[in-house]
């Protein structure tokens, strides 16, 4: 993970949205028939359907997020379902605001 791709992931309104919701899943999506909202994640197809964007455009969103540390992606039958990962983000914010 570096830096490039940390704020560029931060820099997009839709991913800062993403990046909320995960935080408190059971409060913004019903629950799943696969996969657990907080255990596992939310999956790819709520999220796409939540934002009004299409799956391929939420995979770019998340590939970045991903990329970047800030979310952990996890495979349930044959959909994908993302998690915030909490412990990666208290370092990237230790680090920024150290940076500052």
């Amino acid at each position: 993970m570096q830096d490039v791709d940390i704020i560029k992931a931060l820099a997009n309104e839709r991913r800062l949205i993403i990046l909320e919701w995960l935080k408190d899943p059971r409060a913004h999506f019903p629950p799943q028939v696969d996969g657990d909202l907080t255990e596992d994640g939310v999956c790819a197809l709520l999220l796409a359907e939540k934002l009004g964007i299409t799956q391929a455009t939420l995979s770019e969103h998340m590939r970045v997020l991903t990329q970047a540390g800030l979310v952990r992606a996890r495979r349930i039958k044959q959909w994908t379902f993302y998690k915030r990962d909490e412990e990666q983000i208290r370092i990237v914010k230790t680090g920024l605001l150290a940076r500052l």
